[in-house]
């Protein structure tokens, strides 16, 4: 068995690469605990982990296109508003 790697407390650790999920995802990760059934940009902004505005509405799209959400008419013309679809997933991936 020339071949084991074994660990000792004396090796450095191994280098830790940050891994942060691209906006979307944490949109649809935060997307079931949202209690209504339509959401606004405004709305995702102060209540949802994403905070800017053009990274919160390409989120949307993005989930728009992966059949999460749908563009509906919003109350003011300024913004934008979307429904959301809601499934029975447990740990939902943007790509389903």
């Amino acid at each position: 068995m020339p071949n084991e790697k074994f660990s000792f407390a004396d090796e450095p650790p191994p280098p830790i690469t940050k891994n942060k999920d691209n906006p979307a995802q944490r949109l649809l990760t935060w997307l079931p605990r949202w209690p209504r059934d339509t959401i606004t940009v405004r709305q995702i902004r102060n209540y949802s982990p994403v905070r800017d505005r053009n990274e919160a509405i390409n989120a949307a799209e993005v989930l728009v296109a992966n059949g999460w959400l749908t563009s509906t008419k919003a109350q003011r013309p300024d913004t934008y508003a979307w429904k959301i679809l809601r499934k029975n997933t447990l740990n939902p991936i943007v790509g389903m």
